[in-house]
């Protein structure tokens, strides 16, 4: 396609500042989208229908590579990855599961946990009812991400990005995401209604040009042939997640260098599910290589929101 660039032919011995740069050209002046090739991480059924389990807090060290105990494969796809940029409005929460916001955080320090639940929460509700149309939002947790290479993630403070493509919440989890949060009357009465789990996903200090994060479009997906339920063993309880097997038919997308100005949002469960809207988000960190040498790691946050309506 004339005019069309890719990534890796631009970036080619570029700088850090060369890309910011070309961020900004690209989000006031490209008709064209670009696009990256990169490695996903995709997850393998285990072998005679076992069910999946991964331990969060128990990792594997042996030879030499750290990794949370688990009983499944993965495999490593190369994919093409697509750039929305320029063409932001195609990316809508009922429509492919996920959506870029430009709205800038009055919280910017991000240091403390009870400073976080007490500023940036509050206003992060506001921001989900206002995109949504909800009447109730109700934070549940938090992850702050740092790009440590060579560091093994395998405690609360130490979170890296998620390197596998995943759905944090699955139908039956969802369901009890509402019952352990909520009293016991009220989730009878919410649960009535329509709910979703949506994550708030934002960059912190500089924009997410390093390990960027990979969207899957929902319309590509085969809701019950590509996950796979997945037990995530901690120390007092269990909960589930959907891991995602690869498809060719999946169309991956991303938002060029996020900024700390704007916010991503994920869906990662609805309790509509007449086909009518986005279900869920696949999504996964990934290695992109064409970023440049020099690029900060990667430092985000994600909010995860219980989301009722009336």
């Amino acid at each position: 396609m004339k005019g069309w660039v890719s990534c890796s032919e631009h970036f080619k011995g570029r700088s850090f500042s060369h890309a910011l740069w070309y961020l900004a050209t690209i989000q006031m002046a490209s008709p064209f989208p670009v696009s990256t090739t990169a490695n996903l991480t995709f997850f393998i059924q285990p072998p005679n229908g076992v069910r999946a389990f991964q331990s969060i807090n128990h990792v594997n060290t042996a030879d030499g590579a750290a990794d949370r105990v688990r009983n499944f494969e993965r495999e490593q796809k190369e994919v093409v990855i697509e750039n929305l940029r320029g063409k932001e409005d195609f990316a809508s929460l009922d429509k492919t599961g996920f959506q870029l916001v430009h709205y800038p955080a009055r919280h910017t320090s991000f240091n403390n946990d009870a400073e976080i639940e007490r500023e940036y929460y509050p206003e992060s509700a506001e921001l989900i009812k206002k995109i949504t149309g909800a009447s109730r939002v109700v934070f549940f947790d938090h992850t702050i991400r740092r790009h440590r290479p060579g560091e093994v993630d395998d405690a609360p403070h130490k979170r890296q990005p998620v390197a596998q493509a995943h759905v944090d919440q699955t139908t039956a989890s969802s369901i009890a995401r509402v019952h352990r949060h909520l009293p016991p009357a009220e989730a009878e009465i919410l649960l009535r209604r329509r709910f979703q789990i949506i994550n708030l996903w934002r960059p912190i200090n500089h924009p997410a040009i390093d390990w960027p994060l990979a969207l899957c479009d929902y319309n590509s997906v085969d809701p019950k042939k590509d996950t796979l339920a997945v037990a995530l063993v901690y120390p007092d309880r269990e909960g589930e997640t959907y891991g995602i097997k690869y498809n060719p038919n999946q169309k991956w997308k991303y938002f060029y260098g996020v900024t700390p100005e704007e916010a991503v949002l994920i869906k990662c469960f609805d309790s509509i599910q007449d086909g009518s809207v986005a279900l869920f988000t696949p999504h996964t960190g990934f290695e992109d290589p064409t970023t440049p040498e020099g690029t900060p790691l990667r430092e985000s946050i994600e909010l995860r929101a219980l989301v009722f309506y009336d």
